[in-house]
């Protein structure tokens, strides 16, 4: 549904330049909630606002639903009619509301359909619809000022809808939002998902984002995509900075000759007894060093950091163990790059000398 390919934007100013987006390559699936992670700098807004061309980008293309907006834009700096005509079919949700004050709500989330053309019994028909929607049928005669922030994003929701568009940016739209008020926002992008078949596309730097609603997620930083996947892919991935972020586990072994293992538990394997069980089979003692267990997605997912006794030759069994259950297992220090196939493999082949 959005595809940006070598995506690149460069500033200039007094003589110098400053890359904002370096090459950037994103695939979002029809029917999905895409996040966009990073610190601040790293290129999350000039991405989302190169997707829908309110950034001219220096070089690369911009695919949504099938068309090249970067194709469309001609060269002046006013949007052609083509492009226009494509924007109106992407809604887009902001940090700050962008609400005017001297409009009713309902007059607020008309705008848009009065660009459009559409006749003033009809913008009013459909802004009430909108308005219901988003559960504030009854704040439709009321000023952005009598309105909480939860509620001023609603009607950034609702106005963002009046288009009937296929795909929702979200830039930061929960960051000014207390924890409470978060949840339902996020809640409400995920009901609007399911029941519209929107594609979502959002930027956070906040990672409980990702964990209430996200299906894929990728991570950006100096203006490039480090990683990127579904969560499930993520989470399954050795070594990736997007899972130690989401399920951030700590603890230093006891003492010398001791294996660290960082497990990820998801899908059946998280609600089994796993860690148990392969203490009884091996008859060993095993130390929880620290733990993270969550929803994501609809489903319960973990990791945890445990300590073997021994070297990590010693334990290459206990590890493939748990590997077999279906659960993600990193070796922490100087081991992790070691296969445990191959280590278990090396130790037979040494047995049998």
């Amino acid at each position: 549904m959005i595809t940006t390919s070598g995506l690149t934007k460069v500033y200039r100013s007094g003589g110098r330049e400053v890359t904002a987006l370096d090459g950037v390559d994103l695939h979002v699936r029809e029917g999905e909630v895409y996040g966009v992670l990073g610190q601040s700098g790293a290129g999350k807004s000039t991405l989302i606002r190169c997707v829908n061309l309110l950034e001219r980008p220096t070089a690369g293309t911009v695919t949504v639903a099938g068309q090249d907006l970067t194709a469309l834009a001609g060269r002046g700096r006013r949007a052609s009619g083509a492009l226009r005509q494509a924007r109106s079919r992407i809604g887009m949700v902001f940090q700050h509301f962008n609400l005017l004050s001297s409009r009713t709500v309902q007059a607020n989330v008309e705008l848009p359909l009065e660009i459009l053309g559409l006749d003033r019994r009809e913008r009013g028909r459909k802004a009430l619809e909108l308005l219901d929607l988003v559960g504030l049928a009854d704040k439709a005669k009321s000023y952005p000022a009598q309105l909480s922030g939860g509620q001023k994003q609603r009607v950034g929701i609702a106005r963002a809808l009046a288009g009937d568009p296929k795909v929702l940016l979200s830039d930061e739209s929960t960051s000014a939002l207390d924890p409470e008020t978060t949840r339902s926002i996020l809640g409400l992008l995920r009901d609007l998902n399911r029941q519209l078949g929107l594609t979502v596309l959002l930027i956070t730097h906040e990672m409980d984002v990702v964990k209430t609603i996200c299906d894929s997620a990728a991570l950006m930083k100096g203006g490039r995509i480090t990683e990127s996947g579904t969560v499930a892919e993520l989470l399954a991935t050795p070594g990736s900075e997007l899972a130690r972020e989401l399920f951030p586990v700590g603890g230093e072994p006891s003492g010398p000759d001791r294996t660290v293992v960082d497990v990820t538990f998801h899908g059946e394997a998280a609600t089994q007894p796993v860690i148990s069980q392969l203490s009884r089979t091996y008859n060993i003692d095993i130390s929880i060093l620290g733990a993270a267990m969550d929803t994501v997605a609809g489903k319960q997912v973990g990791r945890m950091r445990i300590e073997l006794p021994g070297r990590f030759e010693e334990n290459v069994v206990p590890i493939g163990f748990l590997r077999e259950q279906g659960l993600q297992v990193d070796v922490a220090g100087a081991a992790a790059g070691t296969d445990v196939a191959d280590a278990a493999e090396a130790l037979i082949q040494e047995g049998a000398k």
